[in-house]
């Protein structure tokens, strides 16, 4: 029963993650990180306070409008820890080089979790990007991609990537993706968290 409650607890953070980021109750967002949290996505590494008080700016001004949909979770638990593997898909619509465009992106969320107090929460979240694509709303016009930009982006978020840097964010060239190198050490980090 213990361990079907901790599964449920986990679940819980996981789902609230997105319905709170994404309607901008920041205030029971910050619920889901411990203290001293680390944050990844394509336009920010660090620590998730410093993450959240970004998104809280970004919600207020920005005419720019992104949205996380969840499917299913994969959880290994051991003791206080678990790792918990979410599919997720990560939508943004933008007006990039004169066209106005949707993006979707899909891939899992890769999460640290930690139970401390007894209360399980999020001690770093890396999503791991395995591919996306671009769509103008108007099926007649495209963006002329900058090429250098475009092809410098990995393929797992080269749409999502291309339309962060055109509104001036600093975006990571080598986060995890489907296979390689990168995804390959998160994964090893995983089991290590684990077993330490």
């Amino acid at each position: 029963m213990d361990e079907a409650r901790d599964r449920q607890d986990i679940r819980d953070v996981i789902e609230s993650w997105v319905i709170w980021r994404d309607s901008g109750d920041w205030d029971n967002f910050r619920t889901c990180w411990h203290e001293g949290a680390i944050m990844n996505a394509t336009w920010f590494q660090g620590d998730a306070g410093a993450f959240i008080d970004n998104a809280t700016k970004a919600f207020a001004s920005s005419t720019s409008v992104s949205v996380h949909f969840l499917g299913g979770t994969s959880i290994a638990l051991k003791g206080a820890r678990a790792i918990a593997q979410t599919k997720m898909m990560i939508t943004s619509r933008d007006h990039v080089d004169g066209c106005d465009c949707d993006v979707v992106c899909v891939g899992r969320f890769y999460d640290f979790f930690e139970k401390r107090g007894g209360r399980w929460a999020i001690a770093e979240r890396q999503p791991i990007y395995e591919k996306d694509r671009l769509d103008p709303l108007d099926p007649a016009k495209m963006p002329k991609f900058d090429p250098e930009v475009y092809l410098s982006i990995p393929p797992g978020y080269r749409h999502l990537g291309y339309i962060q840097v055109k509104r001036g964010l600093p975006v990571k060239r080598n986060m995890p993706g489907l296979r390689g190198p990168e995804v390959e050490a998160l994964y090893a980090r995983g089991k290590a968290w684990l077993a330490s």
